[in-house]
């Protein structure tokens, strides 16, 4: 960011170059920029704002209307006990009372007989009175009843006392919340396509359970924007102070991060958020200008032999016409497919001025559509298994239609046969240096465009397959050639720090490739 100063009293007069009032329009608009990407920001905040209180008072509303519902419950169950414990002691004390209202009666009848059995004069017919009321007596329930009630009135056993369950309600609160996290710049690595944020707490809380950190990819630096094009990707139950994403694709300038604090019951606020660059180099390949026999997709080709026939035969029409010779490709292979080591040009029509001509003849080429002008660059390649031959590396945008990798001064490759013979070599300006390694199975190209350096490397074990030194004089674009099988690329790719180290001694260690090696025209 420029800082602006205005001086007072200047005169009217005096001028201002072009360059300083475009530097003050760029500061400008800058400024504009970040102030709307800020008023974005409030908005979407108060937006959020409106939202969340709302849903924190239905959530609220919900949560007091549950405790109700469950007073309620715990009210009707309580108030259900009374009523059955009042139930059964009453149906006792009623079963006791009815019993005792038959026993009465019954000894008040026998009572009554036996003081009627008094006046009895005979002698005989009284003994025998006495004898039954003496047995009525013995067998009276009166005399088997228990006079103590069987229940009390008493019903203080369903008394209830909610004084402790009163101070807990009136000690209801919000939930603490954990405070928000510190992620820490100098501490977060970007390296070999990962990324490792660190973060710590401005103050010690035994109470986090796990964090939760939340990342996007932009294109835009500094703070994240409302309207950005991504979305934001959660990773969920962090239990430490540190997070490595890894294996990512590099396919936008920067990565925004923002980490918050989770207990048991709620998460905290998110942490500042922080921006960090990384940039890589991204490209497709070029569909546009590739052999017709070639099929192109993104970042990968395959050969196709049947690719273009009616396109061949107007432009071999045309050519004829121009009194150019281009061998049929059949006279080259019995099986119809020609060989890619043979140039069956004579002669070359004029380039089609305005855009860039299809390769064609034996070229089977096709190049990334993302020129390299300056800075490191890496990308990786992968063959197909039964692929015959392929080549791979860097060209300028002159390189010719019928051009092939390595067999001019303006591109540089390492070739793989695997077509009648096995041959492993690096190519430039048609000189050609066997490689004695293996092929491995991806080749990771590193390309230093300031440093003029092209190198090929094993890109699992990182071993060193060839260099090249050239003082590149124009853009690059990464090259490939393929015949008889296909590739696939790996690109939005860093530098790996292995190949890093292996740069900073492999000058000392190039007497063997310089062979190859020269300033490119």
């Amino acid at each position: 960011m420029y800082l602006l100063r205005v001086e007072v009293g200047r005169r009217d007069s005096e001028c201002i170059p072009k360059e300083a009032l475009q530097r003050i329009i760029s500061t400008l608009a800058n400024k504009n920029d970040e102030i709307q990407n800020f008023i974005d920001t409030l908005n979407q905040t108060l937006k959020g704002v409106q939202e969340n209180s709302s849903n924190i008072l239905s959530e609220l509303d919900e949560e007091f209307d549950s405790l109700y519902s469950i007073l309620d419950e715990v009210k009707e169950s309580m108030i259900n006990s009374i009523k059955q414990e009042q139930a059964r002691k009453s149906q006792e004390l009623q079963s006791q009372l009815s019993q005792c209202n038959n026993a009465l009666e019954n000894s008040e009848e026998l009572l009554e007989f036996a003081t009627r059995s008094l006046d009895i004069k005979e002698p005989e017919e009284f003994s025998k009175a006495a004898r039954q009321i003496k047995d009525r007596v013995t067998m009276a329930s009166a005399f088997r009843l228990s006079l103590k009630p069987k229940v009390s009135d008493n019903m203080t056993h369903l008394m209830v006392d909610f004084s402790q369950e009163r101070q807990i309600l009136q000690t209801l609160k919000f939930l603490p919340v954990p405070k928000a996290p510190e992620i820490d710049p100098v501490e977060c690595l970007v390296a070999d396509n990962s990324v490792t944020v660190a973060w710590r707490m401005p103050e010690e809380d035994n109470k986090i359970d796990h964090f939760i950190m939340e990342y996007r990819k932009t294109n835009f630096d500094g703070l994240p924007r409302v309207k950005d094009e991504r979305c934001w990707e959660i990773v969920d139950n962090i239990k430490g102070t540190e997070y490595t994403l890894s294996g990512l694709k590099f396919d936008s300038k920067y990565m925004n991060f923002r980490v918050r604090a989770c207990n048991k019951a709620v998460a905290g606020e998110f942490s500042d958020p922080v921006t960090l660059e990384t940039k890589a180099l991204n490209f497709n390949l070029d569909n546009s200008s590739s052999h017709l026999n070639l099929k192109v997709e993104d970042t990968c080709v395959e050969w196709d032999p049947t690719g273009g026939k009616g396109q061949d035969s107007k432009i071999k029409g045309k050519e004829n016409k121009g009194s150019v010779h281009v061998t049929s490709l059949k006279k080259h292979s019995r099986s119809g497919t020609p060989s890619p080591k043979r140039t069956s040009v004579g002669s070359r029509p004029p380039a089609v001025r305005g855009s860039r001509d299809r390769f064609t003849g034996e070229s089977y080429t096709v190049l990334g559509d993302t020129a390299i002008e300056s800075g490191q660059h890496y990308w990786e390649v992968k063959a197909q298994k039964d692929c015959k031959s392929y080549s791979v590396g860097v060209a300028y945008k002159t390189l010719g239609k019928f051009d092939q990798l390595g067999k001019t001064n303006t591109s540089w490759c390492i070739h793989v046969n695997n077509w009648l013979q096995n041959t492993f070599a690096a190519k430039h300006n048609n000189k050609v240096k066997a490689l004695d390694v293996a092929v491995p199975e991806r080749i990771g190209v590193f390309c230093d465009f300031d440093g003029g350096q092209l190198s090929f490397y094993d890109a699992n074990s990182k071993q060193l397959l060839y260099s090249f030194k050239a003082k590149f004089t124009q853009p690059v674009l990464p090259g490939f050639m393929v015949w008889c099988g296909g590739l696939s690329l790996s690109t939005g790719m860093q530098v790996p720090s292995a190949v890093r180290t292996l740069q900073k001694n492999e000058n000392g260690m190039t007497g063997s490739t310089s062979s190859l090696n020269n300033i490119a025209q």
